[in-house]
């Protein structure tokens, strides 16, 4: 079969249809409209120092057989995999770390495809195609070097054998053994940490606080608007900059319907607080957060044990509230591995960054195995080589 390869600028001038037959696992993150949206509503570009470039394989028919989500990127953030100290390492040895080229989805740590196939193509050759092109493009326009962030764990290997050093991080999840009811999940809990979620969850209903649950094509505009305020709260009071606006919000509640989920608390009849989710067919996503108060257990509640009754209402097989946070842990969320893979344009710096990830890995590894000796489930269950 006869391939060529094609690079894009704006994912406008691709087939909405074409791309998400790439996605056949209906990711919410590398979705057209998630995307799309991004780049409409002015959250790319010279304002978060993120701009597109996505890598396209046509087969002689012109159909869509491979493509790549990636980023020009002069900064390091909204990606939640952290190379500050490797920029600092290249200033102080007189080479420029920025621009550099990323490919990922935008401010969202969450595994995903990152080498998108189409199902009835040759994934490996593709595979390769696709990663040649890309290193190929770093090489012509001198960038420093490549990060595929959060690529999904059947990818990793493919990366590796293709020449980019792997790095490892631990999230924690969330999985449903066939729960009916959260009491299901409770009774799989150790005593001790049950009665603490059962007390928390208590707390927050004698404090009078409801909630409801509203998908993304329900929601109104004044909606929307609580949602976006809630979201803004949580960025300001960390002094970070919001890089979602309202207008991005308004469009993938319109196009991506029930795959988004917001969940609002309410108290004395006003909105108070909301978490915003995304999902798929088997999995649950916890993105967003915000409050207008800070109120005892709130957060464990809207953020964690509401999306746990969600997953097991519907039947949903894994939830991942994002990165970081070890307190998710005596709440039912364990330790997951989680990767990135890099390639640098700089032999000087290939073989100690190299040496450090080979150092970290380890270091990883042992702190991780601490966090599963922390874990909530009765002795026995849900170990490591079990998950």
């Amino acid at each position: 079969m006869s391939l060529h390869a094609e690079l894009h600028n704006s994912l406008a001038s691709v087939s909405k249809e074409c791309w998400n037959g790439l996605n056949p696992d209906s990711n919410p993150f590398v979705q057209y409209e998630f995307l799309i949206a991004l780049e409409r509503n002015g959250c790319l570009g010279k304002r978060m120092g993120w701009y597109p470039r996505y890598f396209i394989i046509r087969d002689e028919q012109g159909s869509l057989m491979a493509a790549a989500m990636c980023y020009i990127k002069h900064n390091s953030h909204g990606e939640f995999v952290f190379d500050w100290a490797w920029a600092d390492a290249y200033q102080r040895a007189g080479k420029m770390y920025y621009p550099k080229l990323v490919c990922a989805s935008p401010f969202s740590p969450v595994q995903g495809p990152r080498l998108l196939v189409h199902p009835n193509g040759n994934a490996d050759r593709l595979h390769q195609l696709l990663i040649r092109n890309i290193l190929k493009y770093c090489e012509d326009q001198r960038l420093s070097s490549f990060h595929c962030l959060f690529p999904e764990t059947s990818q990793t290997q493919t990366l590796q054998d293709n020449g980019l050093m792997l790095r490892k991080d631990y999230q924690y999840h969330w999985h449903n053994h066939g729960y009916q009811h959260f009491d299901d999940f409770l009774a799989d809990v150790k005593s001790r940490k049950r009665k603490k979620i059962r007390r928390e969850r208590e707390i927050v209903a004698e404090q009078d606080i409801s909630f409801k649950v509203v998908l993304g094509n329900q929601m109104s505009d004044e909606q929307w608007h609580y949602a976006h305020h809630f979201y803004r709260l949580t960025f300001k009071e960390k002094g970070n900059t919001p890089a979602l606006n309202l207008n991005f919000f308004r469009e993938i509640g319109r196009t991506m319907g029930d795959k988004l989920v917001t969940m609002f608390a309410i108290k004395d009849a006003e909105y108070i607080a909301c978490a915003i989710y995304f999902r798929n067919a088997h999995t649950l996503y916890g993105r967003y957060w915000g409050c207008s108060y800070e109120y005892h257990s709130l957060h464990f509640e809207a953020c964690y044990y509401r999306g746990i009754e969600y997953c097991i209402q519907h039947r949903l097989q894994h939830f991942e509230p994002g990165a970081q946070g070890e307190h998710k842990i005596p709440r039912g969320f364990l330790p997951t591995a989680t990767y990135s893979a890099h390639w640098l344009a700089s032999e000087d710096f290939q073989k100690p960054v190299q040496d450090f990830l080979v150092r970290e890995a380890l270091a990883i590894d042992e702190y991780a195995q601490g966090l599963w000796e922390k874990s909530p489930f009765r002795d026995g269950l849900y170990q490591p080589e079990n998950k």
